[in-house]
């Protein structure tokens, strides 16, 4: 699959995880389609440059925390992006954990359907 189509699957898993989350959360809020899908490409932008920096700056914390500490790292991109998207917002620890392991668990499944390539 071209890179175009890669990039256009991910931004759609990413607006369906944050839409699911909204759906089941009591934590996420969603003003509308137009911040779901602002939220999500900023989302996969934030997680396609910033999180590889960060991961790199904190590969003594990762290691020493057996990987626990990606959440941490997911958690801060799930943040910024609410911070920069007016009309989507999450309230609490357990909403942005919660949030963060349902996004994971979209891409997982979108990749293992093989729709990503």
């Amino acid at each position: 699959m071209p890179l175009v189509g890669r990039l256009v699957v991910a931004w759609l898993a990413n607006a369906a995880a944050l839409w699911v989350a909204d759906a089941l959360l009591g934590g996420v809020e969603v003003d509308g389609w137009g911040p779901l899908l602002v939220a999500a490409a900023v989302l996969g932008v934030l997680s396609m440059v910033l999180r590889p920096v960060l991961v790199v700056l904190s590969i003594p914390l990762v290691i020493l925390t057996l990987g626990l500490f990606l959440l941490v790292i997911n958690v801060v991109l799930l943040w910024l992006t609410a911070a920069l998207v007016d009309g989507f917002a999450i309230a609490g620890l357990l909403a942005y954990l919660a949030t963060v392991l349902i996004v994971w668990l979209v891409n997982v499944a979108v990749d293992r359907i093989g729709v990503r390539g």
